[in-house]
């Protein structure tokens, strides 16, 4: 007899029943913890595959590992994580939330913006602690940063913010690119507020400013095609998850086309990218850790000020400068935290 499953509850059954039986039976003695995320799950040292997460992940959930550590917490000793990963497909995200709803987790670690969304309309009374790069309160998420109010709480690197920064600085590098492409991708939750920021960039800066959609690999392709048919110069790159699981495939076709490009993280760069300016994520994901065990302790995330990060890193690879006919500014090497020769 043929047994058909439907393909949401083949990937929430995939997201959860890993270690659910684990979660069950450690329920009674530890509290159990929903790691939510939109990517692909991170890849082990010894993985070759290429649908996984890049390292960044992993370093982002050893960082929390730290930070729960902090608090007194130890996975697997005296607290159990069950992680849901959505593959990139943010549709996916809804069910997954409603699964560690249902399993009554004592707090849900949401690892972007849309994983905070769907846990934030997946309960109102199970703490939700976030890790973002926009603003939570235009987002809808929280009241305020300083009193979050509700069950959301979290860190928000303003990475939005940061759009007009990347952009002059890579006029600094590229000065005779005249046009300047932004890759944003229109299925995340946050599109609009990223259109908005780019607005106020093009007010600011010396440059035209095109933007370029994309949220999977085909629209990555059609998205550098678009752009040297326009002439851009040079490329921005916009955060998001789906762009964080295709790093390798953007990385390579900047460099198949010579298109200098600025990242919203340092991996990229470490991977052969040009340029990037960003927050340290394994940082970030460390004061996630220090919020959820102070949850688990009794703290309530309307008490819990949305944290900001302090420190921002300018990361520079001089063979992909070299590679692409740049010669990179002595000011701007004089300021870059990590120089890749």
């Amino acid at each position: 007899m043929a047994i058909h499953i439907r393909r949401r509850e083949f990937i929430v059954a995939l997201g959860g029943a890993a270690t659910w039986p684990l979660a069950a039976r450690a329920q009674q003695t530890m509290p159990v913890v929903g790691f939510l995320a939109a990517v692909n799950a991170p890849r082990r040292p010894t993985d070759t595959c290429g649908r996984c997460a890049p390292d960044r992940l992993r370093a982002g959930i050893e960082g929390f590992r730290g930070g729960i550590a902090e608090t007194g917490y130890e996975e697997s000793r005296n607290v159990v994580v069950t992680y849901h990963w959505a593959e990139g497909h943010y549709d996916r995200l809804p069910a997954l939330a409603a699964d560690l709803v249902l399993h009554r987790v004592a707090a849900i670690v949401a690892a972007d913006v849309n994983a905070a969304h769907a846990a934030k309309a997946a309960t109102s009374t199970i703490p939700i602690v976030f890790s973002m790069s926009g603003d939570p309160v235009a987002e809808g998420l929280v009241a305020g940063l300083n009193q979050p109010g509700g069950n959301l709480t979290g860190i928000t690197s303003f990475s939005g913010a940061l759009t007009s920064k990347r952009l002059q600085l890579l006029h600094e590098l590229v000065p005779a690119a005249t046009i300047v492409a932004v890759l944003i991708n229109p299925t995340n939750s946050n599109a609009n507020f990223r259109l908005k920021e780019i607005d106020e960039a093009r007010r600011a800066l010396p440059m035209q400013i095109e933007v370029l959609n994309a949220g999977n690999g085909e629209a990555i392709d059609a998205a550098f095609a678009s752009l040297v048919r326009s002439g851009a110069g040079a490329l921005s790159i916009v955060d998001d998850p789906a762009f964080n699981d295709l790093q390798s495939r953007i990385v390579r076709l900047a460099a198949q086309h010579r298109i200098p490009t600025m990242y919203f993280q340092s991996e990229f760069v470490n991977d052969g990218g040009l340029i990037s300016y960003a927050t340290n994520y394994a940082e970030q994901f460390r004061q996630i850790g220090i919020y959820t065990g102070r949850i688990l302790k009794g703290a309530r995330p309307a008490d819990l000020p949305v944290l900001q990060p302090t420190k921002f890193e300018l990361v520079i690879n001089l063979k992909s400068a070299k590679a692409l006919g740049l010669e990179v500014p002595p000011t701007m090497l004089a300021l870059a935290d990590q120089v890749i020769e």
